[in-house]
């Protein structure tokens, strides 16, 4: 067998024989010269070979895979233990509850409860593929039991010709591709690949990936511009992504050539949304601007310039812009990624990490518009955006993707779940007067199931490795195996003071470059290897250290971790005369259960000396800033008053990380705080 080319795919010979499947079924091969499916385990140990690291063009760096990761951080740690103790479980009583695995069956009737919605086999899958990535960290009989459960309900429910959709199968058996602008077909069946890949890596089955593998070639054989197929695409991305992570665990090329059709076919006159036939929009959508443009599909993908519509498709999109660019070497694909990135971050990236400042479609809206108690955010586009971060961030290393991500993921994504794991939010607000509040669940349950699977694979955003360095990007208590040969060891305070120390295990005899992040919100610096002050190397973002290292090395970090009161830009109209908090990663929030009055009548300011205290008592443990403050003391039944330096008095000041507001009582919050002017 060869060794894998680039991309760690396992190639085989031309030609190579199918192998047969369950109940006769056989893998059907690619033409001569494509890969052959291969088995996790193979491709797990052939990964380590010295040859894996044969790059691809433009990308120099390849994550670790979660599973060679072990997380042993205290703050993380418990979010993954709640995940897998409270939140999946909570999820699939939910899934149980509502109809979602009995869909599956093929068996809903006229006038039986549980009605299935089109969307419900995502939901589904997203539950089955995070429950497959916690129980592969940390094995669980009790959730391998519900695992084989409803990957067997995925299984009975092909159909002969490879097509999997509970919905279409047995509601509206003659419309399926008829809308695939809203209907999620293409979308429920990417998800259904994510799963399958995720379910193949923990069990070591063909069975769950030889499904989706028929479903992805009954697609291919219906979309596509030659004669007789459609020549369209989803109106909610997912398939693209999935499609490439579908040929990335079987070798199979034409996986790969799929996703690349519906990336590049998106946006091509005539568009296809405009040659559906007519009547397909919902009354309810009509006149909101669901146009094009909405599904980023208004010109090609190459094309475009600003990033626009619903925010989760957008990301999911730009995903698979960066996951294509690199599987099919095209440096073009990528700066249409990198230009698209730049215009996000420019102009409507919330502080919080948060994207989607629209309620009106779940979407961006115009540069500059980030208002706070009307902004969307939908827990889903935050992990989205984490996730293209992190596909962005193994191009070159560039520490703007991972401050990105790291923003993201301690803010935006984190809020989406309570600290019990089993209340979630679905939008994140910047402000609430006190009427926003988690859910045990929702109509559409996207969000809780999406947080799962990247709390539980969260251990592949923190180290990359090239051929002769390892990155580290977040500052994540951890274990870590590298491919290349070797160890490390991660440690200390973080994320609430910025003491970090990492033992080094190498390869025996070999020298390797370690890079450490900088992060944007620290201030001074300072790095120690075996105790000793060294010359570090500060180049790109990171302090890069070359030696050949033994076993036993030490390397601490210490990063200051000032409390900064953050402005925004004057276009920023909704922003204009307050200040939002930031300490490490955390942006923090204020909120009525720690002040006397109301959270919307207090100001305070930032000249002053901000004091960092962590409270072990306090929402399982956290670091709060504390200071003092003004409260108006005008009446909150007045709706103008005049203005004067006297119309406040005195309180003490407390702010929390904005991940854990609404855990205690419900009530006031707000990110942005009005200064209070100078006495």
């Amino acid at each position: 067998m060869e060794a894998p080319e680039a991309g760690g795919a396992i190639r085989s010979p031309p030609c190579a024989p199918t192998r047969p499947g369950r109940g006769g079924m056989e893998l059907r091969p690619d033409p001569p010269g494509a890969g052959a499916i291969h088995s996790f385990k193979s491709q797990k140990t052939i990964g380590k070979h010295k040859k894996h690291f044969k790059m691809l063009l433009m990308f120099k760096y390849t994550p670790l895979p979660y599973s060679d990761v072990r997380i042993t951080d205290p703050f993380w740690g418990e979010r993954q233990r709640v995940n897998h103790e409270k939140s999946l479980p909570k999820q699939h009583e939910m899934c149980e509850r509502t109809g979602r695995f009995e869909a599956l069956k093929l068996q809903w009737k006229p006038g039986d409860e549980n009605r299935p919605h089109h969307f419900w086999d995502s939901d589904t899958a997203k539950w089955l593929e995070a429950a497959c990535y916690a129980c592969r960290i940390r094995d669980d009989a009790d959730l391998r039991g519900k695992i084989d459960r409803v990957a067997e309900l995925f299984e009975k429910a092909q159909q002969p010709d490879g097509y999997l959709n509970s919905y279409f199968t047995q509601i509206d058996t003659d419309r399926r591709w008829k809308n695939l602008r809203f209907n999620h077909e293409l979308y429920c069946a990417g998800h259904i690949f994510e799963a399958a890949v995720a379910h193949h890596e923990l069990t070591g089955s063909d069975s769950l990936l030889r499904v989706a593998c028929r479903f992805a070639d009954y697609i291919g054989s219906v979309f596509g511009t030659e004669e007789g197929k459609i020549p369209g695409y989803c109106g909610h991305e997912e398939i693209e992504l999935a499609l490439v992570r579908l040929y990335q665990a079987t070798g199979q090329s034409r996986h790969l050539e799929l996703a690349s059709y519906f990336v590049e076919q998106r946006g091509r006159q005539p568009l296809w949304f405009k040659l559906e036939q007519e009547g397909v929009i919902p009354p309810d959508f009509q006149g909101h601007g669901f146009v094009d443009d909405y599904v980023q599909a208004h010109v090609p993908v190459r094309e475009q310039q600003e990033v626009c519509g619903h925010a989760v498709r957008a990301v999911y999109l730009y995903c698979a812009l960066a996951d294509v660019a690199r599987e099919k070497k095209d440096p073009t694909l990528f700066a249409a990624a990198e230009r698209l990135w730049s215009n996000l971050t420019e102009c409507k990236l919330y502080v919080t990490g948060g994207i989607g400042s629209s309620w009106v479609g779940e979407a961006f809206s115009t540069k500059y518009d980030l208002p706070n108690e009307r902004a969307y955010c939908e827990t889903c586009a935050s992990v989205g955006l984490i996730f293209w971060a992190h596909r962005m961030l193994q191009h070159s290393g560039d520490p703007a993707y991972a401050d990105v991500l790291e923003r993201a993921l301690y803010n935006g994504a984190l809020a989406g779940m309570s600290l019990d794991g089993e209340s979630f939010f679905y939008q994140n607000p910047l402000a609430s007067f006190g009427g926003h509040n988690r859910q045990d669940w929702f109509e559409c349950s996207c969000c809780p199931s999406n947080l799962s699977r990247l709390l539980a694979t969260l251990g592949s955003h923190i180290y990359s490795e090239s051929a002769d360095e390892w990155l580290v990007h977040l500052y994540i208590g951890s274990e870590a195996r590298f491919g290349s040969g070797g160890r490390i060891r991660q440690s200390g305070g973080s994320p609430w003071d910025g003491h970090v120390e990492f033992e080094i295990d190498p390869a025996a005899g070999r020298e390797i470059g370690l890079g450490f992040r900088i992060p944007s919100w620290c201030g001074a610096h300072e790095v120690l290897v075996n105790g000793a002050g060294v010359d570090a190397v500060e180049d790109r973002g990171y302090i890069r250290l070359r030696r050949a290292w033994r076993s036993g090395d030490r390397v601490s970090l210490r990063f200051e971790m000032p409390v900064i009161a953050l402005a925004g830009n004057p276009r920023l109209m909704g922003n204009s005369g307050q200040i939002a908090l930031q300490r490490g990663p955390f942006v923090y929030c204020i909120e009525d259960a720690d002040f006397a009055g109301s959270v919307l009548g207090v100001r305070v300011s930032p000249a002053q000396k901000f004091d960092a205290r962590f409270d072990t008592d306090l929402l399982g443990g956290v670091t709060v800033i504390e200071g003092r403050a003004v409260a108006d003391a005008n009446s909150p039944d007045t709706l103008y008053h005049r203005w004067g330096p006297a119309a406040g008095t005195g309180t003490r000041f407390r702010a929390i990380p904005y991940f854990a507001w609404n855990n205690r009582s419900r009530g006031a919050m707000r990110v942005w705080i009005p200064i209070a002017p100078e006495q």
